[in-house]
């Protein structure tokens, strides 16, 4: 059993650079989109973060501690983005560049999304609506499929904070995907 463990160290210790990003691009990326809701932020904290792993080279021990440092240092680049003067200066658009930006979001995501369709992307458009600290919970737990102590672990919270979050955003969930049933419905032809 040690010597099973000790060859996983030496073998993530031994990993290029190339291999690392290759094995958390998704996970990255996934989750700042998640949490600053447009590709182009996405892309910024995606390039932040294996910055930064590159400037600081860090040495995993495991799978586990290489996936919970990536989605840290993510996870604190997207405060980062939202504490910036660039993201507090913005100006919203007219009303009708918006709805522009919305149809065009909307064929964007059309062209990734597998699966139901258009259900998919409204799930992840009514997500995106959450306040930062559920989207995160939300984003760990169902998407990125870890425990409520690896998410406590990785927010630095309590497990019992985090289980709260997760019932406080089901409960925001379901309430916002009730009031856009309509919408739902008729923009989806669900």
């Amino acid at each position: 059993m040690e010597t099973m463990r000790m060859e996983k160290t030496k073998e993530y210790l031994e990993s290029s650079y190339e291999e690392t990003v290759w094995r958390n691009a998704d996970t990255v990326y996934r989750l700042a989109y998640s949490l600053v809701r447009t590709r182009a932020d996405a892309d910024d904290i995606f390039q932040e973060v294996f910055l930064r792993y590159m400037q600081s080279a860090p040495a995993f021990e495991s799978a586990e501690h290489e996936r919970a440092w990536f989605l840290r240092v993510t996870i604190n680049c997207s405060k980062n983005f939202w504490k910036s003067p660039w993201v507090r200066r913005r100006v919203s658009m007219e009303p009708g560049d918006m709805e522009e930006a919305a149809a065009q979001n909307t064929r964007d995501m059309g062209e990734q999304t597998c699966g139901a369709g258009g259900v998919d992307l409204a799930l992840i458009d009514v997500v995106k609506r959450l306040p930062n600290k559920y989207r995160v919970v939300i984003h760990l737990f169902y998407y990125e499929e870890l425990s409520v102590e690896e998410i406590a672990a990785v927010t630095g919270a309590k497990a019992s904070t985090v289980r709260t979050r997760l019932t406080r955003a089901r409960r925001q969930l379901k309430a916002l995907l009730d009031g856009n049933r309509q919408w739902i419905k008729e923009g989806f032809h669900v």
